[in-house]
């Protein structure tokens, strides 16, 4: 007699999707990130989605140039590019220029698992005091730089900006902030476009709700909206030409106003009355 076999159905697994993905999910101690599901989940490219992941994974203090990024990832300066600017445009990358004690400006990264949030503090500690000089210097230095670059920069430019605010209210910059996209509205104003252009473009179709800064999404809007093409050449005015009249001395034909003499005739006899 043959071995018995069992033709019951398999149970399913409880739980269990009928279809779609199936987890099979481990639990980690060690040397894993903790990812948003806004940011996991984001819609658009997925190397913005990557390479955000791939920079809450790293220590603070990594370098992520686009150079140090194109040297881990396959894509190139063009695609990194993108993600980086999509990520600030998003809330999630800010670039911060700062002073250090000894004069000098550098440019800090942070990167936020939520957009919106407060950086961490320094883990190296606040920077020491600096020493003091043999001659104070005034507290007011610092604070008066932006309204001396304010001076400096174009005015037409930066009526476009502060006027923003009447369009939307949100749209308020400090000093600061209109001085460093002055140059963008400038290169606007001078490809022809005119100042109400200009407000429609930064200001139609705005989120209800706003990630990082003003500054950032106008900033965003300035550099990724192609401008518009040159108005085309006017048409060169060309002059009228005379119709063609036969010359009643010789019978040949020139171009005048007016039937009468050719050139010709007018200069080989006097007394003949000349064409109009």
């Amino acid at each position: 007699m043959a071995d018995p076999q069992s033709n019951a159905r398999l149970r399913a697994d409880a739980g269990a999707p009928r279809s779609g993905v199936i987890h099979v999910r481990t639990r980690l101690t060690a040397d894993f990130t903790v990812v948003a599901n806004a940011l996991a989940q984001r819609r658009g490219s997925a190397v913005t989605v990557g390479v955000a992941v791939y920079i809450l994974s790293l220590p603070s203090g990594s370098p992520v140039t686009i150079a140090a990024l194109c040297a881990h990832f396959t894509e190139g300066e063009i695609l990194i590019s993108r993600a980086l600017r999509e990520l600030e445009a998003a809330g999630y990358l800010e670039r911060r220029r700062e002073r250090t004690p000894a004069g000098q400006i550098r440019t800090r990264t942070y990167f936020y698992d939520v957009p919106g949030g407060t950086p961490e503090p320094d883990p190296d500690g606040p920077p020491d005091p600096p020493r003091p000089s043999e001659r104070p210097v005034a507290d007011e230095t610092p604070a008066e730089e932006p309204s001396v670059a304010l001076t400096e920069a174009d005015p037409q430019a930066i009526s476009v900006l502060a006027s923003l605010r009447h369009v939307d209210p949100r749209l308020v910059l400090s000093g600061r902030e209109a001085v460093r996209l002055a140059p963008a509205v400038t290169a606007w104003l001078a490809a022809g476009v005119t100042p109400a252009q200009l407000t429609r473009t930064l200001t139609t179709g705005l989120p209800d709700r706003f990630l990082t800064r003003p500054a950032g999404l106008l900033a965003f809007r300035l550099r990724e909206t192609p401008l518009p093409a040159p108005p085309p050449p006017e048409p060169v005015a060309r002059p009228a030409v005379p119709p063609l009249q036969t010359c009643d001395g010789c019978d040949r034909a020139f171009r005048a106003p007016a039937p009468g003499h050719c050139r010709d005739c007018r200069s080989a006899g006097t007394g003949l009355p000349a064409a109009a």
